[in-house]
């Protein structure tokens, strides 16, 4: 039987409204979840992309999750002596390893304590990545090496050089195979288009002298 006129508008300011509610609804489900940084999927926003040549060092924030094993599982920062702290395995070196390596490492010494455990290591932080420059330009000291950085991007990100530094004296100090390598860089040819292999992507530990 066909309702009234009436009844059937009463019925669709109805839906109209529950669909409103609902809307509003989701929502502020999903303002919460923004606000507290975790995604509608419960998926942690906090893993960061490591470059391809990434190995652990000290001060990285990783988090360590044992698959059912939540007492075993935690967020940890790299000690300054390489290792990590974890219940039942207590100490556990991570600096030089990449995180496939430390995941393997950890899986074979919860071996002991479980029966097929799986655990998985996430990247939240990387503060071991440093590159220096010291001297001559307006901000010196240690810079994050979380990307492809060059020696002119540096200086960039130093403020650039000052007035009277010796620009075609700069000096990149490397250690390769255990020992110190100087890179000589002139600023002025590189800026001129010259001499542009002088102008390095720099590696994890690269001081830059400016004098």
């Amino acid at each position: 039987m066909a309702l009234p006129a009436r009844s059937f508008s009463v019925v669709l300011v109805a839906l109209v409204g529950l669909t409103a509610l609902v809307a509003a609804v989701s929502a502020a489900e999903q303002a919460d979840a923004a606000q507290s940084g975790t995604a509608t999927s419960g998926t942690a926003a906090t893993t960061v992309v490591t470059p391809p040549d990434y190995v652990i060092g000290p001060d990285d924030a990783l988090s360590v999750v044992f698959w059912r094993e939540k007492d075993m599982s935690g967020d940890v920062v790299v000690r300054p002596d390489g290792m990590i702290s974890l219940p039942l395995l207590n100490d556990v070196m991570a600096a030089g390893l990449t995180p496939e390596q430390l995941r393997e490492r950890l899986t074979q010494q919860a071996s002991v304590f479980l029966n097929d455990p799986q655990a998985t290591v996430v990247v939240k932080e990387i503060n071991s990545r440093k590159v220096y420059i010291t001297g001559e330009v307006e901000k010196p000291g240690s810079y994050p090496l979380n990307s492809r950085l060059s020696v002119m991007q540096l200086i960039a990100m130093a403020g650039g050089l000052k007035e009277y530094a010796k620009s075609d004296r700069i000096v990149v100090m490397r250690v390769e195979q255990s020992r110190e390598v100087r890179y000589r860089f002139d600023y002025k040819k590189v800026l001129e288009g010259k001499n542009l292999e002088q102008n390095l992507d720099l590696r994890p530990g690269d001081t830059v002298v400016v004098p």
